[in-house]
């Protein structure tokens, strides 16, 4: 059984999930839907927005959370990948691909990157063109901006 709360943050409305093993889910804004799970505020979860709010205020720069995100065995990889990158990094399709050691595979990655079920905490945000430029992203071009400017601004504290 899944449990799920919502939260207000200076990004929006957000919805936590977690199942027994961890968080499994966090949801912004349009894609909010509790169908299938109970809404209760768990410990996990309000630890979860608590290091939520800490990070987007600049206090917290990883996150220490049990995960249990479901996908592929090679989206979990992406995923696990992503956590690595360091706050106020980026990284590219390409990068990731051949840390994960699969060089040509720079496509799948950005589908596994668009598939990250937890927004944020695993930090897909960092993920740039290979050219520089952003690309999508989930919680939209504008919220990934400003994440992205948030851990420069921040890291140079």
């Amino acid at each position: 059984m899944k449990n799920i709360f919502y939260y207000e943050t200076q990004i929006g409305r957000i919805g936590i999930a977690q199942n027994s093993e961890g968080i499994t889910n966090l949801y912004i804004a349009d894609k909010l839907s509790s169908e299938g799970m109970e809404i209760r505020e768990t410990p996990l979860i309000k630890e979860a927005a608590n290091q939520l709010k800490d990070y987007l205020s600049g206090k917290r720069l990883a996150f220490d959370l049990p995960l249990a995100p479901q996908g592929t065995d090679f989206q979990i990889k992406v995923w696990d990948e992503l956590q690595r990158i360091p706050y106020g990094q980026t990284h590219s399709y390409k990068q990731i691909a051949e840390k994960i050691g699969k060089p040509t595979a720079a496509r799948a990655v950005g589908m596994a990157n668009n598939k990250n079920p937890i927004l944020i905490i695993i930090p897909c945000h960092r993920i740039i063109g290979k050219d520089g430029s952003l690309v999508g992203y989930a919680g939209g071009l504008n919220m990934k901006e400003k994440l992205l400017k948030m851990e420069k601004r921040h890291q140079n504290c």
